[in-house]
C-alpha cells in the first residue's frame, strides 16, 4: 500500500452553485486540512495530522483543488494556437487542417500526444475529452500516452468524409472498421473511454452520421463528441446541407447521435427547443469562452442554459482557444457572461471545470471532488504568483489595506482572475505526482 497525505486549503463543491450566488452553500472550503490518499484513492479528509506511517507533504498556505476536467480540446492544434485573423471556417482551412494532416505520421502523432498530455498536466488538467485527427494512429497515440500517465481520457478517431482536404478524409466503411478496432482495444481499458467523434455536421455525409449513430447503439457506454452552433456562417451551411432538419442540433438527433454522454462544443446559436432537447436527453454543452472570443464566434448564454436546465461544462478548445489553462478559461467565461448581463461567480466557473464536468460525463463517482472513494486527481496551487497577485491576495485576506466586502469568494475570485499555470505547484493523477514545479537553481556561491 502507498499512503500520501497532502496538507493545504481544500476547496471543492457538494452541489451546483447558482451563477450569481457568492455565498453558495454548494461550496466546501476546509482550510489547513489533510487530504489522505491510499493506493491512489482519497480515503479521508481531516484537520489533524496523520500518523508516521503516512508520507506527508506540507502545502500549508496553498490551495488544493480537484484536477481540472477539460471537456473539449484538440490535441493536434498546439501547432496553430494563437494564429492570426480568421473566423471559424477560414481558420479551419488556413491553419487547422494543414496542422492535422501531419498526424498521419505515427512519429508525429506519438510526439504530439505526449507533448499535449504533459502540457495539460502542467496546466492543472488531469482529465480531458480530446479531439484527435481523422487518422486512427492519432487517437491510438493519445490512448497509449494517457495510459502511461494514468489519466482519464475520452477520445476517438475523427470522422470526416467530405468538405475536407486530401489526407483528412476517410470513408464510411473504413471509418467504421477503425472505430470498431479502437472500441475493442481501448474502451473501458484502464481510464480510457472511446468517443464517437464527428468533426461537425458539415464534414460528414448523412451516411457517415448514420454509421456513427449505429456505433452508439451497438456499444454500451460510448461517448459522442462534436461541435454545434458555434458560428453563424457554419449554422447557415448546415441548414443548406440538411434542409430537412429543424436545427443544427436536430441533425445529430435525427442520426441517433445524442445521448447522456454526448459532449457538444460551443452551442452559442441554439434556441430553447434545442436546449430542452439537451436537457431531456442528458447531453451537455462544453462552453469554450476563450475560443468564442478569439474567433469572434459569439457569446454563449449560460443563464438561458440554466433556465432550461441542461448541463454546461468548461473547455479550453485549444487551438481555437488561447490557453490550456482552465483558470484563464474560467476568467474568460466571466467576461463573456458579463457581456451577456450575468455576473458569474468564481464558484460557478470552477464547479463547471471540476465536479460539474465530472457529473456531465457520468464520472462523479471517480473524479471532480475531494471526497473519500474518488481517485486522487488533485492539484496544488499557490494562492498568488508575482507582486501584483501577492498584494491582491494580501488585501483579500485582510493582511494589508483592509477593505469592506472581503470574503472567501473575493479571495477565490481574485485568484481565478489573476492565476494561471505559473501558480501550479504539483499535479497528482490517482495519487501519483505527474507534474511538479521545478525547483529553482540556486545561485553559485
Amino acid at each position: 500500500m502507498t499512503r500520501l497525505a497532502l496538507r493545504g486549503d481544500l476547496l471543492d463543491f457538494t452541489g451546483l452553485p447558482a451563477l450569481g450566488d457568492v455565498d453558495s452553500p454548494a461550496v466546501r472550503f476546509r482550510p489547513d486540512h489533510w487530504l489522505l490518499i491510499e493506493d491512489g484513492r482519497i480515503v479521508a479528509v481531516q484537520a489533524e495530522a496523520p500518523g508516521e506511517d503516512w508520507r506527508r507533504e506540507d502545502h500549508r498556505g496553498r490551495l488544493i483543488l480537484p484536477g481540472f476536467v477539460d471537456t473539449h480540446v484538440h490535441c493536434p492544434q498546439l501547432d496553430v494556437i494563437a494564429s492570426y485573423g480568421a473566423t471559424l471556417l477560414d481558420w479551419l482551412q488556413t491553419y487547422t487542417f494543414p496542422a492535422e494532416q501531419r498526424f498521419a505520421d505515427p512519429a508525429v502523432a506519438r510526439a504530439g500526444a505526449e507533448l499535449f498530455l504533459d502540457a495539460l498536466l502542467a496546466h492543472g488538467t488531469t482529465s480531458a475529452v480530446v479531439f484527435a485527427t481523422v487518422h486512427a494512429v492519432s487517437a491510438e497515440a493519445l490512448f497509449e500516452a494517457a495510459s502511461v500517465r494514468g489519466m482519464r481520457l475520452i477520445t476517438g478517431k475523427v470522422l470526416m468524409d467530405r468538405h475536407a482536404p486530401e489526407g483528412l478524409r476517410d470513408d464510411v466503411e473504413g471509418a467504421r472498421r477503425d472505430c470498431e478496432a479502437q472500441i475493442a482495444r481501448w474502451h473501458g481499458q484502464g481510464r480510457n473511454a472511446f468517443a464517437v467523434t464527428v468533426r461537425f455536421a458539415i464534414t460528414s455525409t448523412p451516411e457517415q452520421l448514420a454509421m456513427a449513430g449505429g456505433l452508439l447503439q451497438r456499444h454500451e457506454g460510448l461517448y459522442m463528441q462534436t461541435h454545434v452552433a458555434e458560428n453563424l456562417d457554419e449554422v447557415r451551411w448546415v441548414k443548406e446541407l440538411f434542409p430537412q432538419a429543424r436545427s443544427y442540433l436536430d441533425v445529430y438527433h435525427q442520426h441517433g447521435l445524442l445521448n447522456e454522454r454526448a459532449v457538444l462544443a460551443h452551442g452559442i446559436w441554439l434556441d430553447d427547443t434545442d436546449r430542452a432537447l439537451l436537457r431531456d436527453i442528458g447531453a451537455h454543452i462544453a462552453f469554450c469562452p476563450s475560443s468564442n472570443l478569439f474567433l469572434g464566434s459569439g457569446l454563449f448564454n449560460w443563464a438561458e442554459a440554466r433556465a432550461v436546465g441542461h448541463g454546461v461544462s468548461m473547455a479550453s478548445d485549444v487551438g481555437g482557444g488561447t490557453s490550456l489553462s482552465m483558470l484563464r478559461t474560467v476568467a474568460e467565461a466571466y467576461k463573456v457572461q458579463a457581456l451577456r448581463g450575468t455576473r458569474m461567480t468564481a464558484w460557478a466557473g470552477l464547479h463547471a471545470a471540476t465536479l460539474g464536468a465530472a457529473q456531465a460525463l457520468g464520472l462523479a463517482h471517480e473524479l471532480g471532488a475531494l471526497e473519500p472513494g474518488r481517485l486522487a486527481d488533485v492539484c496544488v496551487w499557490d494562492w498568488a504568483s508575482g507582486p501584483v497577485a501577492g498584494h491582491r491576495d494580501a488585501v483579500a485576506t485582510g493582511q494589508v489595506v483592509p477593505l469592506p466586502a472581503q470574503s472567501l469568494h473575493a479571495r477565490v475570485f481574485a485568484w481565478m482572475t489573476l492565476a494561471d499555470e505559473r501558480n501550479l505547484t504539483a499535479a497528482y493523477v490517482a495519487g501519483q505526482c505527474r507534474w511538479q514545479r521545478p525547483m529553482p537553481i540556486p545561485d553559485p556561491v
